[in-house]
Order: structure tokens, then C-alpha cells, then sequence
């Protein structure tokens, strides 16, 4: 993830934790009602006209559902993944703040600090996370040519 995109992710944290679970009890829940059509129907083509099979598009929607989700997983696992890297306690509170899903001004107002310094925080934040990422792939990328040069 680029900067952007981890500043994006922490602002978006709540509510796609909100969302996962949202969609996993709803997936849990659903889909026992569903009848697919069995035997020589479901291999018939629809004649032209005819409106597709109700059960097969929820199906390719649920499908999607679970695609979605799963990426809203990822991006949620990168962030809890990186927290480690913010070691500065008021920076913790800031962090711990944002991914509750507080603006930045209620931020400031809890902490009694200026919008513009919890901003400065916040970038701080993006900066630590973005670095142990990059960290994280060098060291990946390290052992994986480690690897390569044990097996020459």
C-alpha cells in the first residue's frame, strides 16, 4: 500500500470492521432458503426473453459479496499487522482514536490538541506504517534470496 492508500485504510478502518461483520452474519444466515434447479434444466439454455434463474444470480452476487469482503479483510489485517510500528504513546492514542472512527477535530478535542497537530500525528502514523511495510518486504525479499542462494 502507497501512503494514500494506508491513510485511506485507517479512515476507513470502523466502518469496514462494522462491515465485515455485517456481511459475515448476513452470509451465515442467508442461503439455506436457495433451490438451484438439478438434472437436465440446469444445463438447458434460457430461451431468449426468458429472465435468468433468480437463484444463480444470488449466487454470483454472494459471490462478489465474499470477494468484496475478503478485500475489506485484507485491508484491515495490513493495518492491525503495522500497529506495532507506532511506538510513541500519544501517537497510539491517535491511532487507537482514528480507527474507532473519530474525525480528526473530535481527535483534537479529546486530546487538546489542535486539529493541525493531530494531522502532523497522523501523517507520522502514515510515514511509520508506510516504512514497516517497506521494511517488511525487504526483509521478505531478503530471505527469499538467502533461500535462492542455499539451494545453488
Amino acid at each position: 500500500m502507497n501512503k494514500k492508500q494506508i491513510e485511506q485504510a485507517l479512515r476507513d478502518y470502523c466502518w469496514m470492521i462494522n462491515e465485515i461483520k455485517r456481511q459475515r452474519k448476513f452470509l451465515e444466515d442467508a442461503g439455506t432458503n436457495l433451490v438451484a434447479q438439478s438434472g437436465i434444466e440446469s444445463a438447458m439454455p434460457k430461451a431468449k426473453g426468458e429472465p435468468g434463474d433468480p437463484v444463480a444470480r444470488e449466487v454470483v452476487r454472494r459471490d462478489k459479496k465474499h470477494t468484496w469482503i475478503t478485500k475489506l479483510e485484507r485491508k484491515v489485517l495490513f493495518i492491525q499487522e503495522r500497529m506495532e510500528a507506532i511506538d510513541s504513546e500519544r501517537e497510539k492514542a491517535v491511532l487507537e482514536c482514528l480507527l474507532d472512527g473519530m474525525s480528526m477535530s473530535a481527535i483534537g478535542h479529546h486530546m487538546g490538541l489542535s486539529r493541525r497537530h493531530i494531522y502532523t500525528i497522523k501523517e507520522s502514523i502514515v510515514e511509520k506504517i508506510s516504512q514497516d511495510t517497506q521494511n517488511s518486504l525487504f526483509t521478505h525479499f531478503s530471505q527469499e534470496m538467502t533461500k535462492e542462494k542455499c539451494y545453488m
